[in-house]
């Protein structure tokens, strides 16, 4: 994939986790967003503990994990979402049981959307194929 396609994912990953943000605070009382541009904020803050934190916490904990047969990663997911509810002003989530349902909410959305956004370059040979 090019750079320019890479950034294009990142982008929409960020945009569709920030909507899923925002649906989940209007479903959701125990999650709340006193701006909605605070919701993009979370998502990159989000991105960025999912990228640096969480393998180290899945690496600390992969006895739990087994024990559990992958059920503790929820409880992973949780934490980073009440790490970032402590590191972006704005962003509420009313205890631990609220981060287990909004992780549940995410991969279900994600699972919806396939898992991840790509992005799909079309050639103008592949226009005139069809």
């Amino acid at each position: 994939m090019h750079r320019q396609d890479q950034l294009k994912t990142t982008l929409l990953q960020l945009i569709s986790t920030s909507v899923t943000l925002l649906v989940a605070d209007y479903l959701m009382d125990s999650i709340r967003f006193e701006q909605p541009w605070v919701a993009i904020i979370t998502a990159i803050v989000l991105a960025l503990l999912n990228a640096f934190l969480k393998p180290l916490l899945i690496l600390l904990t992969i006895p739990a994990t087994i024990f559990t047969l992958g059920l503790f990663l929820l409880v992973i997911n949780a934490a980073i979402l009440m790490i970032a509810d402590q590191l972006v002003d704005g962003f509420m989530i009313e205890g631990f049981w609220s981060a287990v349902l909004l992780t549940i909410f995410i991969s279900l959305v994600n699972g919806l959307l396939g898992g991840n956004v790509k992005v799909v370059k079309h050639s103008q040979h592949d226009e005139l194929d069809h």
